[in-house]
């Protein structure tokens, strides 16, 4: 997820404050312990899609995908920082360790606030220069106003795409043939090169949906 933006400047971060007052300027040994204990529940925390070989996939491997995704882009996108790009796919999900996985069919305001809310408390925790680049990121995120939040989102409904073209037919939902066709256009449609990639998406969906009709 990304934080939904703030208008003017971004919050103040006190605990990032206190962790500037407590000189915990590093993340130590035992508090980047801490850290990955919370980012590891994403490996168990499943999604709505299935792998190739009809195992759940958890919200760890989508974020490890997007991240690879991103890697193989980066000629593509010459001009933009994706250090930074590759930056967002690793953390833009870690508010489901929380809060779940919720499909974005099904998520609502209320659900999206209160995984915002978690979050945020979470990332105030952390020593001050991670929390202080982390919602940075949230909020570069949320706004998609830069070239590299732009790709990191076009990247984030992609994946899913290509992961239900690589998932058995019988895994979808029937309103899923219809939405993989057209999942993540307006996300694509700032660059030529994710509207190539959208529409060659769309094709093997086409004929995977084709194939299970024979």
């Amino acid at each position: 997820m990304a934080w939904k933006q703030k208008r003017g400047r971004a919050e103040k971060c006190y605990a990032c404050e206190a962790g500037q007052q407590k000189g915990e300027e590093e993340m130590e040994a035992r508090k980047l312990i801490e850290t990955l204990t919370v980012a590891e529940r994403l490996k168990d925390t499943t999604r709505h899609c299935y792998t190739s070989k009809g195992r759940r996939e958890s919200v760890a491997e989508h974020s490890w995908m997007m991240t690879l995704m991103a890697f193989f882009m980066r000629d593509e996108f010459p001009e933009a920082d994706m250090d930074k790009v590759t930056a967002m796919c690793i953390i833009h999900d870690l508010g489901e360790a929380f809060t779940g996985d919720i499909p974005a069919f099904e998520k609502t305001e209320e659900d999206e606030e209160r995984e915002e809310r978690l979050l945020r408390d979470w990332v105030s925790s952390l020593p001050a220069p991670y929390a202080e680049k982390m919602e940075a990121l949230y909020n570069e995120m949320a706004e998609r106003s830069t070239l590299e939040a732009k790709i990191y989102k076009a990247i984030d409904s992609m994946e899913a795409v290509l992961q239900h073209n690589l998932s058995d037919l019988s895994t979808w939902l029937p309103m899923e043939y219809e939405l993989n066709q057209t999942y993540g256009e307006d996300k694509a449609a700032f660059s030529e090169y994710m509207r190539q990639l959208r529409r060659e998406a769309r094709e093997d969906t086409v004929k995977k949906i084709r194939r299970d009709a024979e």
